[in-house]
């Protein structure tokens, strides 16, 4: 049987939602950036990449118009190479992976490109909520629509997760991202970026726009304390888990 293997990897830093360093950048340009480089780390001509297969889980506005065709133009592939938008929420990009390898593997593509991403900046706060539910689901099966977060409190819930082990997990993540940045074990996976964010006063709201790079993640808190989180309230208030 004919097999798949990885020939390089690439990422953008993760920015912060809203007031991160890519609030005002396109998924074509976020995605093109970490494509481009994963293709010249592999060593091979762009012309070989047959396909481009990226997943999304709010793809619309500036990640949608099947944005994984957007990123292989803004990749600089030729204009032969096709692309493939998948959405299954939250692995988007595990699926995109798998079918890109699905493809080399049944339908002899020499070369795919596959990854995942979103931009909840420029796309939660501007979803489009116009005839979103379907009636008989909405009546009948409306758990469909539930947001992760109200998902996530009933695996809490069904599970037997108290909210200390929350607490716990959450903090000793935080303390190995810390540590794994200190040390320098994301360095060779991200590809740093240039773009232009957008920053807002806090006293007279006027927005301006400056130039960045972002090198690192930037969403972790090193600082975090299992008291500071046990100090914060429950999103969906007290009889539940989930907090900020």
């Amino acid at each position: 049987m004919r097999d798949a293997v990885i020939l390089s990897t690439a990422r953008t830093p993760i920015g912060k939602a809203f007031r991160g360093s890519l609030n005002a950048t396109h998924g074509a340009t976020m995605g093109g950036h970490a494509l481009s480089h994963a293709v010249a780390r592999a060593g091979i001509d762009p012309a070989e990449v047959e396909d481009v297969i990226m997943g999304c889980g709010l793809p619309e506005a500036a990640t949608g118009g099947n944005i994984a065709r957007q990123i292989a133009l803004r990749a600089g592939l030729p204009i032969t190479t096709t692309g493939a938008t998948v959405n299954r929420f939250c692995s988007s990009g595990l699926q995109a992976i798998a079918m890109a390898a699905h493809s080399v593997i049944v339908n002899g593509s020499p070369v795919m490109g596959a990854g995942g991403l979103d931009s909840i900046s420029l796309t939660q706060a501007n979803l489009n909520p116009k005839f979103r539910k379907d009636p008989w689901l909405e009546k009948h099966m409306d758990d469909v629509y539930l947001p992760m977060i109200d998902t996530a409190d009933n695996v809490a819930e069904r599970y037997g997760i108290t909210r200390q082990q929350q607490d716990e997990y959450a903090l000793a993540s935080q303390q190995r991202v810390a540590a794994g940045q200190a040390s320098g074990k994301f360095d060779d996976e991200i590809v740093p970026i240039d773009v232009t964010m957008a920053v807002k006063d806090k006293v007279s709201g006027e927005i301006s726009m400056h130039d960045v790079t972002l090198a690192k993640d930037e969403c972790n808190r090193p600082t975090t304390t299992l008291e500071g989180l046990a100090g914060l309230t429950p999103v969906r208030g007290e009889e539940h888990h989930i907090t900020a």
